[in-house]
């Protein structure tokens, strides 16, 4: 099915998610896609308040002057950016022109990231270390023109969570970083049941004007890999650029630290090729705006009445539990057509109810990810739909797991590193001698990039367990956790560059992207 390149596009249309806009990467949301990014963005919002973070808006136009500050940003982002050279339009004979009188002294950006205006407001209100450190966050919309966009994974225009701090101390700077990542991290294997590789990219592959960017990258089930959230540690670049200092407690005048992070509508991109199938998509139940549908099967007005009596019930559970359902009893439409229906959209629990159930005392119970359909006694179901829920929300992040390990291959020679990358794609673990140059050349005669430097092993057993991360512990589902994340590659032997042949001190990963 992945052979397919309308797979993709086609099940974002039939489920009623996006379509076009007739604006070239520009996307319409549909009311059932917003829902699941609503939900992608609940979950984050929570646990970033509960990390300290407050939320901030700011402008969605951009003075030119202040983004071309910082000179690497601007360099990274230039060609990407939409710009507002006039203040208005006139009409001249029938025809929509520019008025020329109206071009702006100061041209604006429309906003491709916030550091700039962000780092800008810095300076106004950091005056001492006690106005650090300052922890924001923002839930935008961005314009980043696209050579070749592609539903959510590359629009021009898109949602975007952006994240920005301020600190005192480049300690506490990297840690907040790699709190961030790990925040990401839970949100990406938990909530969206995504297994993801955790490590850093390289100076060739980083945030425009960050010092260090650490990532999480995913791999589809059709071999390519996916950059799914970033932390970049940002160093002084910003607080030089635009003279953010502040008074440390011995009077001296110091530039803060600065980091920036964030995710995107990417993300439900990510959910769709990571979990859908060729009969639609299917969507973990812990972002689902649907996570159980109710449809009875009736020929007449009294059975309908009987069968409502019993579904009231179960409607009660339900809103008890705050999971979201819907009852569809339309009568326009057959079961069968309905079934289709909500197989396109992925809702995770689809219950049956008919004469013949309520006689048995049974409801059918039909699964999304296995497409299993099993009879459950009605006075049991209660307690079952909630173990259910969390079975296919395991299940799902067990199953792309194991999609992610056949798609990881270890290789030490360059031709059988470009047959695979040619015929197989995925992602290849190989040796890299940490030079730029290496890097481009690989890349020009692969097409395939160093997606991450990964950090600890991510091949051992995945934990499935549902894990709140604000009350747990371990490093590795705690984002509250602000010891430095394990950056020790997955092998620490010496090898040989795959194309130099210099010596190596780790492996790097390779991969095409979208």
């Amino acid at each position: 099915m992945y052979k397919n390149q309308n797979w993709f596009k086609n099940i974002i249309l039939t489920a009623n998610i996006a379509e076009d806009s007739g604006i070239r990467g520009c996307i319409i949301f549909k009311p059932y896609g917003l829902e699941i990014w609503e939900n992608i963005k609940k979950n984050l919002d929570y646990l970033l308040k509960e990390t300290g973070h407050k939320n901030f808006y700011f402008p969605l136009l951009i003075l030119k002057s202040l983004l071309k500050k910082e000179y690497n940003h601007i360099k990274g982002f230039a060609k990407e950016c939409a710009i507002v050279t006039h203040s208005r339009l006139k009409l001249k004979k029938n025809q929509l022109i520019l008025e020329e009188e109206s071009r702006l002294k100061n041209e604006l950006i429309i906003r491709p990231t916030s550091e700039a205006i962000i780092w800008d407001s810095f300076k106004r209100w950091i005056i001492s270390y006690r106005d650090l450190p300052i922890l924001l966050n923002q839930w935008s919309n961005t314009i980043r023109w696209e050579m070749r966009p592609r539903f959510f994974l590359r629009n021009s225009e898109f949602f975007l969570q952006e994240g920005h701090t301020a600190h005192s101390t480049k300690t506490e700077a990297i840690r907040h970083c790699k709190k961030i990542l790990n925040l990401y991290k839970y949100l990406i294997e938990d909530i969206l049941s995504i297994p993801v590789i955790k490590g850093r990219k390289t100076n060739l592959e980083k945030f425009a004007g960050a010092k260090t960017t650490y990532c999480l990258e995913a791999i589809m089930p059709d071999g390519k890999a996916l950059q799914i959230a970033t932390s970049h540690f940002l160093g002084k670049n910003f607080s030089r650029s635009f003279n953010v200092k502040y008074i440390n407690k011995k009077g001296i005048y110091k530039h803060v630290w600065g980091t920036s992070w964030g995710i995107s509508t990417r993300l439900i991109g990510a959910v769709i090729l990571t979990h859908s199938d060729k009969y639609g998509l299917i969507i973990p139940p812990k972002i689902a705006p649907i996570q159980v549908v109710i449809i009875p099967i009736y020929n007449q007005t009294d059975s309908l009445k009987i069968l409502e009596k019993i579904v009231s019930k179960l409607i009660i559970f339900l809103k008890k539990n705050k999971i979201t359902f819907r009852y569809d009893n339309r009568k326009n439409y057959r079961p069968g057509w309905k079934f289709n229906e909500y197989d396109i959209q992925g809702i995770p629990i689809r219950l049956t109810i008919g004469k013949k159930e309520i006689e048995k005392g049974n409801l059918e119970v039909f699964r999304r990810d296995t497409r299993k359909r099993k009879k459950y006694k009605i006075i049991n179901l209660k307690k079952k739909i909630m173990i259910l829920l969390k079975k296919i929300q395991n299940n799902l992040l067990k199953k792309a797991v194991k999609k992610q390990k056949d798609l990881i291959r270890k290789v030490d020679n360059y031709q059988d590193f470009k047959q695979i990358i040619k015929t197989k794609g995925g992602i290849v673990s190989s040796h890299w001698d940490g030079s730029t140059t290496i890097e481009k050349k690989i890349k020009k005669e692969t097409s395939a990039s160093i997606i991450c430097i990964p950090s600890k092993s991510y091949m051992k057993k995945k934990n499935t367990k549902n894990v709140n991360p604000i009350n747990t512990n371990p490093i590795n589902t705690n984002p509250i956790n602000t010891n430095p994340i394990n950056t020790n590659p997955i092998n620490k032997k010496n090898g040989r560059c795959i194309y130099s042949n210099n010596s190596s001190k780790q492996r790097v990963f390779f991969a095409k992207s979208y």
